[in-house]
Formats: C-alpha cells, structure tokens, sequence
C-alpha cells in the first residue's frame, strides 16, 4: 500500500479539493497541517515549485496544485469513483466546472471566511487551532490574524472589481444551481470532477455562517448532502 500525505491548510480551497478526491476515491492519507506564516511542514520541493499548499506526497513523489493532483489521483487510482467522464460532453462540462472553482469560486470564498470582523476573528481561531503554531506565534495569530485576514478580503474585493463578498458568493450559487437543475450531481447522473472540486471548495466555509445561507438553497443543499454521504462511505 503507498503511503500518501497531504500537506495542507485548514482553510485553503484548494486543499479541501484534494480531500475530495482522495476521500471519493478510498484512498487513505495523512494530513499534515501547514504553519501558514512559516511553512515550515513543507517537504523540500523541486526548484521552481511554489511553495504553497496543497502538496502530495505519494512514496516520496511530491505533487502540487490541485489540478494536477487531483489528475494524477484519477489515473493512477480508478477507485471507486472516476472524475472524468468518458463522454466527450460531459468530460468537458466537468473540467469547465473545475476551471469555474479555480477561477471564480475559490475567490468568492475568502470574502465570506474573513468579510467581516467576526467572520475574520474566526478563521483566525480555527487557523491557531489547526496550525502548527508555537505558543507566541498562536497567541499573535489570535490577536491579529483577524485584521491581517479582513485585509486579505478587502483586497480580493477590490481586485476583482467586488463590494459584498456574500452577494459575489450569492451569484456564484446561482451559477451551479443553473448546472445541477434537478439532476442529482453537476454533470448529472454520477459523482465527476465538476463535484469534487466544488464540493471540497465549499466544505472550507463549514464553520462560517456562508455555509448556513447556502444551504437555505434545496438544490445545492441536496447535492452538497449525497456528495457528503459518498465521501463518508468512501473514506478509507
């Protein structure tokens, strides 16, 4: 059996892509949380590498980015469930989902982790919480990661031309509410990589009221269910 390990950040999109997969897929895996600020938990990457979460860690053969990982997971482990369609169409439809998570999704979902002053004094909790943090780089986290996150959502907002992170999330909803109708998962009858990256990109906002105001949506909150039950029963 290979050894796998995920070096990730609790509240990084991009990571909880990864997660998806390798949970929708059976495989088991080691999660090591990433010192956000030092990174100091990062195995030695390749000249050239961004030194950024997510990376995997197969036998001692490191991947990074999500796509690319999340790729090389769907080729080298069948599993249970594969991410690419056969079809042509809907082969396209799910990387089209996959690129709207990269390029909008994960964007949108920053503004309502750290949006407000309470929204960002909460991910500053959960990050020290999670994080490998010593004891005075906890403490400075949870007396000014709050400020450094809300700064970090302004800047999204206003680089990507927005002024309400809940009302940009909003539309982003309506989005892949257009794409599920009243099929049960996005690309219709079966789980594809449209679902697992919008699915893990969600489930980072689970601790924030964003998530409560999602699942007002019966659609979403339906497709957000049968995804959930397949990555429990999955899960090595």
């Amino acid at each position: 059996m290979k050894e796998i390990t995920l070096y990730q950040f609790e509240l990084c999109p991009y990571c909880h892509k990864v997660r998806a997969g390798l949970e929708l897929k059976g495989i088991a895996y080691r999660k090591v949380e990433v010192n956000p600020m030092s990174k100091k938990e990062l195995p030695k990457l390749p000249e050239g590498a961004p030194r950024k979460v997510p990376v995997l860690d197969v036998d001692g053969e490191l991947r990074w980015d999500s796509t690319v990982i999340l790729n090389y997971l769907d080729e080298h482990f069948p599993g249970k469930v594969r991410f690419l369609p056969e079809d042509a169409a809907l082969r396209d439809r799910a990387v089209q989902v996959e690129n709207w998570v990269d390029d909008a999704l994960t964007f949108a979902l920053p503004t309502v982790i750290y949006g407000t002053w309470g929204e960002a004094a909460k991910a500053a909790q959960v990050t020290a919480r999670t994080s490998n943090f010593g004891l005075l780089q906890n403490l400075m986290v949870r007396a000014g990661g709050s400020l450094v996150m809300h700064e970090v959502s302004k800047r999204i907002l206003k680089k990507r031309g927005q002024t309400d992170g809940r009302a940009w999330l909003s539309r982003e909803l309506d989005q892949l509410e257009s794409w599920l109708g009243t099929q049960p998962f996005i690309c219709g009858e079966a789980i594809t990589l449209a679902d697992v990256a919008t699915h893990g990109a969600l489930t980072c906002i689970t601790e924030f009221p964003a998530f409560t105001e999602m699942m007002t949506r019966p659609p979403i909150a339906a497709w957000y269910g049968r995804v959930a039950a397949q990555r429990a029963a999955n899960k090595a």
